[in-house]
């Protein structure tokens, strides 16, 4: 049993399913070419329920598009090869103009059981019709129940905290000790579960047919805005070339905000301390030797990034109020 649920996943299951129940209603119906309906089931079962909803709106359009172009150009010069040219060459263009592309092959084989028959009458159209209205509409039905995956993104979110932590507090013991190397096994890992929480979060998202997009979409969008800051932090640690009292400071506020560092809010207490670091090194007697004076002007830049690291995120929160 666990060996078949390993290589029979639930969406091959409902696939199966489905085109039996399709085949076996159009059996009943008495349709020509029955079997067809699960066909168009095989191509209507999707990841999620607005991928689902929104190919079989532009199956059925485009169906009734396909049919009409067919019943046009048999009745005017026959059912012969060139007319199914001349449909080709008409409906293609129009269906790719109304983004019907993905009914392009199914209704194009409905057309030509028309072809086969040599028949547009309201039997023969219906009949074609009822094929797509099955197999589409059964699809669908079988994709309204999607299991929830709020659980493991609540994991991801968990992860990627712990991960970004991780990076922050790896970022301070360089600032630290020079002599250590920046882990980048950490950020490939880090990029590898942000592409793969975002993907999840889109596909909860549209599993919810609404227009809202949910909290851990935009919880990803900050999380990768972050990243992108966090990686292009890295080549300060390249120009720094010596421990001070600065960099120990800046050390300090790294792991600061390292330990604050949990879910999207983050309190205004956080900028102040930064600022306040920032108005420390204002105080400070100035650099005596070029060295000196390039090492904190990186530093600074160090400071401006984390403050913007910050910053990326409160714009994300702003838009889930």
């Amino acid at each position: 049993m666990n060996l078949i649920r390993k290589y029979i996943g639930p969406r091959t299951l409902k696939t199966v399913i489905g085109a039996i129940i399709a085949v076996y209603i159009s059996q009943k119906l008495n349709l020509a070419y029955a079997a067809n309906s699960g066909i168009i089931v095989i191509l209507s079962v999707q990841h999620t329920k607005k991928r689902s909803l929104d190919l079989a709106i532009m199956r059925i359009g485009s169906t009734i598009l396909a049919l009409s172009i067919g019943t046009l150009v048999f009745s005017t010069i026959g059912f012969t090869a060139l007319a199914f040219g001349l449909y080709l060459l008409i409906f293609i263009p129009i269906a790719v103009k109304l983004k019907f592309n993905d009914g392009i092959v199914p209704c194009s084989v409905l057309v030509t059981h028309l072809l086969s028959i040599q028949s547009v009458t309201p039997a023969a159209l219906s009949n074609e019709m009822m094929q797509m209205l099955i197999g589409a509409g059964i699809g669908f039905i079988l994709n309204v129940y999607m299991p929830s995956l709020e659980k493991k993104l609540d994991q991801d979110v968990f992860e990627i905290d712990q991960m970004m932590k991780t990076i922050l507090k790896n970022m301070a013991s360089r600032l630290r000790d020079r002599e250590l190397m920046v882990d980048e096994s950490l950020y490939d890992t880090l990029e590898s579960k942000l592409k793969e929480g975002y993907d999840r979060a889109w596909k909860e998202s549209e599993n919810r047919l609404t227009k809202k997009v949910t909290y851990h979409v935009k919880f990803m969008e900050a999380r990768i805005v972050q990243f992108e800051i966090l990686h292009h932090m890295k080549r300060y640690f390249n120009r720094l070339y010596a421990t001070c009292e600065q960099t120990t400071m800046v050390a300090e506020l790294t792991e600061y905000i390292a330990d604050q560092f949990q879910g999207i809010g983050m309190g205004e207490e956080i900028f102040e301390v930064l600022e306040s670091y920032r108005k420390s090194f204002k105080k400070m007697k100035l650099p005596s030797t070029r060295e000196d004076f390039e090492n904190r002007a990186t530093l600074y830049e160090y400071i401006n990034d984390l403050e913007h690291f910050l910053e990326s995120k409160d714009t994300i929160v702003e838009a889930l109020v």
